[in-house]
């Protein structure tokens, strides 16, 4: 399927205007960004660390990846939002860019274990789990995201 028409109205929207005119609104989107990444990425990071039991030892991992699990979608879909807005700006640039793709990549991989691999499973109790599943399914996610982040990182480079 070839994205090109989407990025190509992306590019020419009310959106892209508005983005590439009003650069402190781009500035005041960017932080919505850097905040849905910051909370995305520390709920993984403390969800996953507890699985691995390298913090809040004293903190039932059930109660630790409830908690997270709620503030990862606010987290998630503050960062498509605000994406989008940034994507608009330079969108033409950003399909011929092979890091988005990877981004992209990782972050669909990402989502897609989040919702269909560890929430299912990290539902029931722990207990019933092998251990070595659960530090398995922690060093896969902490992978998973690293990946999204440095591959986004790395979009500014390419």
């Amino acid at each position: 399927m070839d994205l090109y028409p989407f990025f190509d109205w992306l590019d020419t929207s009310l959106l892209a205007d508005i983005s590439k005119a009003y650069g402190g609104v781009f500035a005041v989107v960017q932080m919505f960004h850097l905040l849905g990444m910051s909370i995305l990425g520390g709920m993984v990071l403390v969800g996953d660390l507890r699985l691995l039991n390298v913090v809040m030892k004293d903190t039932p991992s059930e109660v630790v990846i409830e908690n997270t699990h709620k503030w990862f979608g606010i987290g998630l879909a503050t960062m498509v939002v605000s994406g989008i807005f940034m994507s608009s700006a330079v969108s033409l640039k950003l399909y011929y860019n092979e890091m988005f793709w990877a981004k992209m990549t990782a972050l669909t991989v990402g989502v897609a274990f989040f919702y269909f691999v560890r929430r299912p499973l990290l539902s029931n109790s722990h207990d019933a789990i092998k251990p070595s599943v659960l530090k398995l399914m922690a060093v896969t996610s902490i992978a998973i995201w690293f990946t999204v982040a440095a591959s986004g990182r790395w979009i500014g480079f390419s």
